[in-house]
């Protein structure tokens, strides 16, 4: 089992000196030449926001043919698990936070449950604006009383950027993340022909997986470009299976449920119920 780390225990890990609190800790990598380069996995119990300049091997990071430059922001969570192994130091900055004061900022943003090689690769624009609130909060950070309600501001306004960032970067990879789409769409319309497949109800971790890319993911590419979430595609494709098979086969209800992958055929009534306004044997016998 990987060591987990603290913000002080990491710090020092890493070969950075100047922690001074458990709860917010900020770096200026610029100020450290000797940063660890690789590292066997450990696990984290903190949040880390990071914007790294310069930075050689970014396609372990997500990097695509649309993405001009080697400068993104790189974000990770609690009890999430670390390796790495680089050749050269980076610039940029890295804020941590602990998880009792951060975590009541994070839970809206589905981007902190993004693997490593889904990072936000930055324009030029963006990279200036980030610096400069990183920059803010680092000056903060130097004082000899930091004000830490000051450097949760920033990391909430950062947080806000990074938002709005990842929509500009799923239309910058538009043609590769159409074709995620078009693949999930026409997947999803096969998934109950397979002659083979044993059936189970399609999840949106099935489909994330064929994409190669983690379901939240996956999930803001879909409804960023559909406008529902692959949740609601997968269960307005149940319905309308369901409602296909009770208009045009002689197939019980349990049966029905059966085949479309229901461990139990009163949670198909209640899901179809639901989605419908009617039961399945009310909505056969109309």
């Amino acid at each position: 089992m990987p060591k987990t780390y603290s913000i002080t225990e990491f710090t020092k890990y890493l070969n950075i000196d100047g922690c001074k609190s458990n709860k917010v800790h900020l770096t200026n990598y610029d100020d450290h030449s000797n940063l660890k380069l690789s590292s066997e996995p450990i696990i984290v119990d903190f949040y880390l926001m990071a914007i790294k300049l310069n930075f050689s091997e970014t396609e372990a990071f997500g990097k695509t043919k649309e993405d001009t430059r080697n400068t993104f922001a790189f974000l990770d969570v609690p009890k999430k698990t670390l390796a790495w192994d680089v050749k050269q130091t980076w610039g940029g900055y890295h804020i941590l936070l602990s998880e009792a004061v951060f975590k009541k900022y994070t839970d809206e943003y589905s981007f902190f449950k993004y693997e490593n090689h889904e990072s936000l690769f930055l324009t030029e624009e963006e990279e200036v604006v980030l610096i400069d609130i990183f920059k803010k909060a680092y000056d903060e950070y130097q004082k000899e009383d930091f004000n830490e309600a000051i450097i949760l501001s920033y990391a909430q306004l950062i947080l806000t950027y990074i938002h709005s960032y990842y929509k500009r970067q799923f239309d910058t990879r538009s043609n590769d993340y159409n074709k995620v789409v078009d693949s999930f769409l026409s997947e999803l319309d096969g998934y109950f022909y397979e002659p083979e497949q044993e059936v189970y109800l399609p999840s949106v971790s099935f489909f994330a997986d064929r994409a190669n890319l983690s379901p939240n993911y996956f999930g803001d590419v879909i409804k960023h470009f559909t406008g529902k979430s692959p949740l609601e595609h997968i269960h307005e494709n149940i319905v309308k299976q369901a409602k296909s098979k009770l208009r045009k086969t002689n197939l019980s209800i349990s049966q029905i449920a059966y085949s479309l992958g229901f461990e139990y055929p009163t949670y198909f009534t209640r899901f179809f119920k639901k989605k419908t306004g009617l039961s399945p044997k009310v909505y056969r016998n109309q």
